[in-house]
């Protein structure tokens, strides 16, 4: 019978349980726990004003004006009247009419578009989005409706043909100076004035929606 020495044991049994441990970390260690996701913190969106909808034969003039307002048929057929005979090029053919309404630029200017004034003829940066029926949009550059730069006599039309416009199909921009009538927008309800000066420039303003 062979004993051991008592420092053979004790190499011994740390070598045990060494093994012992090697063991448990190769072969039985518990499963991790899935990581837990980390709450995501929704990114602050900037404040929108409620916006009430919009009744047939309602325009909204709102963007970077001083005064929005909302005017419907009967505000514009109470307003002085112009008449314009127009020929223009439309999907249906040649198209030859009389309209009857307000002038586009009296509406806009009664909003007090917030143009630079300190620049030279700042309005010059100005820009008009005409939205109507099926989210249908035109633009226009501010030059092209002010009496003081053009002769173009755009209007918001209350008629066609001395026919009378319903609600449902809304006032109708008429652009006498287009050979085609892509920028007649038809159920108008929306008029929207602003610069490009965000888009040019890089900076924030003018491209909200509201006033």
């Amino acid at each position: 019978m062979h004993l051991r020495a008592p420092w053979a044991v004790h190499v011994i049994g740390a070598g045990l349980a060494v093994s012992v441990l090697a063991g448990c970390s190769e072969g039985t260690s518990p499963p991790e726990a899935a990581p837990t996701a980390s709450p995501t913190t929704a990114s602050p969106s900037a404040p929108t004003a409620s916006v009430a909808p919009l009744a047939p034969g309602e325009v909204r003039i709102a963007g970077e004006v001083d005064k929005p307002y909302t005017l419907t048929l009967s505000d514009l057929r109470s307003r002085p009247q112009v008449s314009v005979r127009v020929e223009y090029t439309s999907a249906k053919g040649r198209q030859k009419h009389t309209y009857q309404g307000v002038l586009l630029h009296d509406v806009l200017k009664d909003a007090q578009p917030r143009f630079d004034t300190s620049r030279k003829n700042g309005q010059l940066r100005g820009i008009v989005a005409a939205t109507g029926g099926g989210d249908y949009r035109a633009v226009f550059g501010w030059a092209e409706l002010d009496p003081g730069f053009a002769r173009s006599r755009v209007l918001l039309a209350v008629s066609e043909d001395g026919k009378p416009f319903e609600a449902a199909e809304g006032p109708r921009l008429v652009v006498p100076q287009d050979t085609r009538g892509g920028r007649y927008v038809s159920e108008l309800n929306q008029l929207w004035v602003g610069t490009v000066d965000p888009l040019v420039d890089g900076t924030p303003g003018s491209a909200r929606a509201g006033g």
